[in-house]
Order: structure tokens, then sequence, then C-alpha cells
């Protein structure tokens, strides 16, 4: 399916990266990140580079977590979180996040804004300097490898078609149940 043109997106991505190791350290990335959320109802969200097989893997997670909440089936209160399960494929916040999470160590992100933000502002708001190079990226093996597909999942098909297995990851997290809405009972 092709991708809207850039100019008809809702959702923009740029890469970032950070100006020195460590800087601003990621704590103060998840303040300001708090921050932006409490300023207005525009999705911002920061990834780790490495985690982000394109546009098509953000729009597919994106318009994955807006039908769920459409439906009524929010999984987090928090939209930015919930949309890092779509991002990561995983229904567990923070496995999600050891998976497209930054951390200290991380270099290079993906500023993630919906309109009317702009994702270069924003990413320079977060202390971040704007890194063309960091996004987007080829899909590698150490990517899938980080969202969890396995060396099997990959020989299933060949490389050109690894970023639909990417998409597969982020639909299945629609057909987990909710928080609250599964079984929690061991058998």
């Amino acid at each position: 399916m092709p991708l809207p043109p850039a100019s008809d997106r809702t959702l923009r991505a740029i890469g970032a990266r950070r100006p020195a190791p460590g800087r601003p350290p990621t704590s103060e990335l998840i303040r300001a990140l708090r921050a932006l959320a409490q300023e207005g109802t525009s999705l911002v969200a920061v990834f780790d580079a490495r985690a982000i097989a394109g546009e098509r893997h953000l729009l597919s997670a994106w318009a994955h977590l807006g039908r769920a909440r459409g439906r009524g089936e929010p999984r987090l209160r928090d939209r930015g979180a919930e949309f890092a399960l779509y991002v990561a494929g995983d229904d567990q916040l923070p496995r999600a996040l050891g998976k497209v999470g930054v951390s200290d160590a991380t270099e290079e992100m993906v500023v993630v804004v919906e309109r009317p933000l702009e994702p270069a502002a924003i990413a320079e708001r977060l202390g971040l300097a704007v890194a063309p190079e960091a996004y987007p990226r080829a899909v590698d093996e150490a990517l899938l490898d980080r969202l969890g597909i396995d060396a099997a999942e990959r020989a299933a098909v060949p490389a050109s078609l690894w970023e639909g297995l990417v998409l597969e990851r982020v639909a299945l997290v629609d057909l987990t149940a909710p928080a609250g809405h599964g079984a929690t009972a061991k058998h």
C-alpha cells in the first residue's frame, strides 16, 4: 500500500541525536515529553532509531492506536505510552520500552509528532539535534532482533520483505486482550 504524500500526513517523524553522549539525560527527555503531553492533545514520542523500521512502521502503529481508541479499547491512559506498545509490537509496556525506548546510551532517536507540531522544533525543545542520517534506516537483522523477530521468522521471507514482519508484529498487538480485559488467572 502506498504511503500518503508527506504533506498530507498528520503524523511526522525525523531523525535526531544527542549533541553529546548522555546529554540530555533520559530523565530530562521523559520530563520534557510529559510536559509536552500536558500542553496539548498532539502526540509526541521519542524512540531509539535502531528500533524503527521506517514510515510504514510508525504510521501502522499510529493507525492501530487510533482504531483501538476509536473502538473505546484503550490499553493505557497515556496515549504516548500506548503508541509505544504498537511501535514495539508488544502488549506489555516494560517490554515495549525495552525494545523501542531510549536510554542514556541511545545516541540516535526518532522524534514523532502529530500536527500541528513540527518535529524539528520539538527535537530542539528536547535538546536534540536534527540528524537525517538517523531516520529512516534500512531494516536489518539487528533491528528485527531488537523487536523480537527471530532468525526463523526472518528466514521465512526474503530480506526485501522484512519490513512486513515488523508490520505484522504491530498488527498482532490488536489481537491481545487490552489491560483489564483478559483472563489473569494462572492455570
